[in-house]
């Protein structure tokens, strides 16, 4: 399951989601690998949740997760497996879409996407 507890926008012209995964099953999940999405270089950093997008429907327009210098994803990293009923809190950090736009929809591989209000 996932959860967003929150999607601001920050001074600095980025936006950032924070919530968390939880295993709500009694088996161990490990399909985690598909979270990082099948770009090159962010498959090459390892496990994370690279292949995040938010999508503004109004303005047409796809984001996807910043990246450092290095390339790595500012987003969590290193989610192997969640044991049984284990939660552990996650972000991920996009480019702002435009000061007007207030809903995007954002999307994780193997999670339904969803419409999510921008906070300032």
């Amino acid at each position: 399951m996932l959860l967003i507890s929150s999607v601001k926008r920050d001074g600095g012209g980025f936006v950032t989601v924070n919530g968390s995964v939880k295993n709500t099953g009694s088996n161990g999940y490990f399909d985690t690998p598909q979270w990082r999405g099948n770009e090159k270089e962010i498959v090459s950093n390892g496990y994370s949740l690279g292949g995040a997008a938010l999508v503004d429907q109004e303005g047409k327009k796809r984001y996807y997760v910043l990246r450092d210098t290095e390339g790595r994803c500012l987003c969590t990293t290193g989610i192997t497996k969640l044991e049984p009923k284990e939660e552990v809190p996650i972000f991920v950090q996009f480019p702002a879409p435009p000061e007007g736009t207030t809903e995007v929809e954002f999307s994780l591989p193997t999670f339904d996407s969803a419409t999510v209000e921008i906070t300032e």
